[in-house]
């Protein structure tokens, strides 16, 4: 959806089991602009994703010599893809179809030209193969990983947490399915905001790990930076104020290190400050019976300290998932525990893409 490319496979067979599971990262790519390049994601997806394809086949022995009829509709489907189309007619022309049921991809929200990636790669197999495409969501995925292998009724209601580069949004969850939108971030998601401030101090992207880990150096501050909307009598989150404080505040100095490992603790702080303020705001109003959070900002160690002293306080279980970035895992977890099956021809990429859609 992103800058994430993931393939796995998974088994469902009273329990879900991870057969393989592959990931390939553009960090590195991304970090001399500061944040995602869109034309750079796509291309990169579209070159990594078919070995990562290969390797998860071979990894679960599911490849079979022999051949698989090709469809001509795989040309157009795949057209803007032309080394992509390549590979997989040798494929098809080399190997039979593999013990795989179903196929599940991410169709949003996201960055669509990267969706299209997957998509496009899911819709050509899918008809080859002729076998069942599950359409995700990938906000919903952040959340049902929690819930591999360990669901239970007595969980819910549940307020879910998802908080990412590009998605800082809160659900009442009644069960798997139905969810409530009670919040959102009205401009920068929470992930944007670590990434942006990094930037402004000179960090390197991605900027939330980097924050976190200069953070860790100080036990205070010498800055003070505003909560936005931390007692605002909503649900929604604002960071793009976070981030202009920020700037005015270092603007007319260079910082020295211990500063900066000053200024990253502040802006954590407020970061967590808001995010934990507003969810005890949601456990008076809603009384859950657990949280889940998922996305790549999720896996602070910080906030997930904090998350858990409030849990505690409440007695409502917290449950922080081992997948927290992108990743495939959590899209088959999606589509085994609320598929939803489309026709191959029917599939299109959705940039904003609400969780009840």
């Amino acid at each position: 959806s992103c800058d994430d490319t993931g393939i796995a496979i998974l088994e469902n067979n009273k329990k879900i089991k991870i057969l393989s599971d592959f990931l390939s990262s553009q960090n590195d790519i991304h970090a001399s602009y500061g944040g995602i390049h869109p034309s750079l994601a796509k291309r990169e997806h579209a070159k990594n994703v078919f070995p990562l394809f290969l390797a998860s086949l071979k990894k679960t022995k599911l490849l079979k010599k022999g051949k698989t009829e090709f469809k001509k509709e795989t040309d157009e489907i795949l057209e803007r893809y032309p080394e992509l189309l390549k590979d997989l007619k040798e494929f098809f022309s080399n190997y039979e179809k593999p013990d795989i049921d179903q196929i599940a991809v991410t169709i949003g929200p996201g960055l669509e030209p990267c969706l299209y990636v997957g998509i496009n790669l899911a819709k050509a197999l899918a008809l080859n193969w002729g076998i069942p495409l599950i359409s995700v969501n990938h906000i919903e995925a952040h959340i049902l990983v929690n819930l591999i292998n360990s669901y239970k009724k007595e969980a819910f209601p549940a307020l879910a947490l998802v908080l990412s580069g590009g998605n800082t949004k809160m659900f009442l969850m009644q069960n798997i399915g139905i969810y409530k939108e009670l919040g959102a971030t009205r401009d920068d998601a929470i992930g944007e905001c670590f990434d942006k401030t990094a930037r402004l101090l000179g960090l390197p992207y991605p900027g939330g790990p980097e924050i976190s880990k200069r953070a860790g150096k100080v036990k205070k501050s010498r800055f003070k930076l505003p909560r936005p909307m931390m007692h605002s009598n909503d649900y929604d989150f604002s960071f793009s104020g976070l981030k202009t404080a920020v700037f005015y505040e270092i603007k007319d100095r260079k910082l020295n290190e211990n500063e900066i490992n000053e200024m990253s603790f502040e802006i954590e702080e407020a970061v967590i400050d808001v995010v934990v303020k507003k969810t005890e705001k949601a456990i008076l109003e809603f009384n859950p019976n657990s949280i889940f959070i998922g996305g790549g900002v999720s896996s602070n160690k910080k906030l997930q300290k904090e998350l858990k002293k409030l849990t505690k306080r409440y007695n409502i279980d917290l449950h922080i998932p081992k997948y927290t970035t992108d990743n495939a895992i959590m899209i088959g977890v999606a589509a085994i525990l609320s598929p939803k099956i489309k026709n191959y021809d029917k599939i299109e990429a959705n940039s904003n893409l609400n969780l009840n859609d």
